[in-house]
């Protein structure tokens, strides 16, 4: 079956509660999941950058997925992410998926060490020659220090069967439009930035792997839905009324920011590893300001 098919919508990037011990909080990472399946998301993505998975042993890593799983019960569809910048590392990360309850792993392009244009394809066709999944690239320039080219992308899919989506966060429009006006026809292409999710639906994307639909789930996969039924008005009536909130979630570091959301309703402590904190104290008033909007 195709991707395409399959996450279409919404996918939430979902966040690692930690308790203040810095322990992993599976009680509220539990009522997290139920909370956005409840309010309309249409997939789970486990263990993305927005997870903290940096900071994530690999036992930690088999516990988190083998407890989602549990909790999802094949309601809706899961997302892993393995990534890093050492090709036989995730290669060597890939063999604790469990067979047969995982849709598709993410990957997010290699960072810090900036390979180039071949030496990302390289990468990208080895890991989709061992993965026992469809693989969806990530490419997060911001994050990564490179750019999966639109010319890369293009390759990679039309070239390696196993390679059957892209997460695109680089912010740049006409890339997205040349990814999208050439590839394959079933191979799913998603944003990676709540901000322009909406006019990159407009462009031809299927949906979104999104931080926000943590704290926003319904609000956000409502906009989601709308733009991809053609309902327009309504999706921008959605976007505008959450778009300070979505500036508050990336204005000093993810996931700080949708912590502090999620703190605030009750749902998680908020509890990070270092290197990262907690939202600063003004920025944190911000949220519980924002809150009372909505």
């Amino acid at each position: 079956m195709s991707l395409k098919n399959t996450l279409r919508g919404t996918g939430v990037a979902i966040i690692t509660p930690f308790t203040s011990s810095k322990d992993i909080d599976f009680d509220a990472l539990g009522k997290l999941i139920q909370y956005n399946i409840d309010n309309g998301v249409n997939y789970i993505v486990s263990l993305g950058t927005t997870g903290e998975t940096p900071t994530i042993s690999r036992d930690e890593k088999k516990s988190i997925v083998d407890f989602t799983i549990k909790i999802i019960n094949d309601r809706v569809p899961l997302v892993v992410g393995v990534g890093g910048n050492n090709t036989q590392n995730i290669i060597e990360g890939m063999l604790d998926i469990p067979e047969g309850k995982v849709t598709a792993i993410l990957s997010n392009s290699p960072y810090y060490n900036k390979p180039s244009q071949e030496g990302i394809f390289q990468h990208y066709q080895l890991i989709a020659q061992h993965a026992p999944v469809p693989v969806i690239l990530y490419n997060v320039p911001g994050r990564t220090g490179s750019n999966i080219s639109a010319d890369t992308t293009l390759r990679l899919a039309h070239e390696c069967k196993n390679i059957q989506g892209i997460k695109e966060a680089s912010g740049n429009m006409v890339q997205c439009m040349h990814i999208l006006k050439d590839c394959p026809q079933d191979f799913l292409v998603v944003s990676g930035d709540d901000h322009v999710t909406l006019p990159l639906i407009a462009c031809g994307m299927e949906g979104v792997i999104s931080v926000a639909a943590n704290c926003f789930p319904k609000d956000f996969s409502d906009m989601v839905n709308a733009a991809l039924e053609n309902n327009f008005e309504k999706a921008c009536q959605l976007h505008y009324k959450l778009l300070d909130g979505l500036d508050l979630l990336f204005v000093e570091n993810n996931p700080a920011g949708v912590k502090a959301f999620l703190a605030e309703m009750g749902l998680i402590q908020n509890s990070l590893r270092l290197p990262l904190v907690p939202l600063s104290s003004p920025f944190h008033e911000k949220v519980k300001a924002f809150l009372k909007t909505i």
